[in-house]
């Protein structure tokens, strides 16, 4: 893509970058709880509102792939998702380690069995990301600086589920408290991997601050049906809390927040 300029009385073309963008990750990315899904993407339940989608919109990419996927792990990203990165590459963007961290088994304890389940499955997956984790986001974010040398990456991070409040019907302060220690394990975590490997961390909690659930204002869906949605940004999590905090770490004007 060229655009025409006067240099010295003469139009003489200037060339501007065109921006090759890969989306990679798990649910979070794909879009889990936005909804509506592509249909063509199956399980890997990718949504238009998901704030890939969003960005790619906004930008008028010069290519776009988006394959995040429902479930991803650090593994499956590695094994199914990097193909699609390639020396052209100029932006990645990645959310992964939750699932690796056994997301789905914390959530089930904490919302279906006792306080005390709750807080031992919260505290294994705490242990779990300051032993395991950290070797396995080395090595992931290292294919992807190898696949893609010339790109810019931002990882971004998962926010709190739950609000700091003294009351939230049906869940009790001492799981919201392990829950949210828990995502700040978290994020700690995937950070010092992000910097470790040169990309920009994005932590999304300060975007969610105040949009948790039982904030009366949320942008994470609260138990759904189907089930899979639960505990997932919504359309506007993606939009309000997800896409600035994109364009923040890339240092673009946020013209997206309401």
């Amino acid at each position: 893509m060229a655009l025409f300029g006067l240099v010295g009385g003469c139009a003489r073309p200037v060339e501007v970058a065109v921006e090759r963008y890969v989306a990679l990750g798990d649910s979070y990315s794909s879009g889990v709880g936005a909804g509506p899904y592509d249909k063509s993407s199956g399980r890997c339940a990718r949504s238009g509102n998901a704030y890939p989608q969003l960005w790619a919109r906004s930008r008028q990419v010069g290519s776009f792939a988006f394959v995040a996927c429902a479930g991803a792990t650090t593994g499956s990203v590695s094994a199914g998702q990097l193909g699609a990165l390639n020396a052209a590459t100029t932006l990645v963007t990645i959310t992964v380690g939750g699932n690796d961290a056994g997301f789905g088994r914390v959530m089930k304890a904490c919302v279906l069995e006792s306080t005390a389940a709750c807080v031992k499955e919260a505290g294994a997956a705490e242990i779990f990301m300051e032993t395991v984790l950290p070797k396995r986001l080395d090595g992931l974010y290292g294919e992807i600086s190898a696949r893609a040398p010339g790109a810019r990456v931002v990882v971004l991070g998962y926010p709190h589920l739950y609000m700091n409040v003294d009351y939230c019907p049906g869940v009790s302060t001492t799981r919201r408290n392990a829950l949210n220690k828990a995502s700040d394990t978290l994020a700690t975590v995937v950070g010092a991997a992000a910097v470790r490997s040169g990309f920009v961390f994005s932590d999304v909690r300060d975007e969610f601050d105040g949009h948790e659930l039982c904030s009366g204002d949320g942008w994470l869906n609260g138990t759904t049906v189907p089930l899979g949605d639960s505990f997932h940004p919504t359309a506007r999590g993606h939009q309000l809390g997800y896409l600035p905090a994109m364009r923040s770490a890339l240092g673009t004007r946020n013209a997206d927040q309401r």
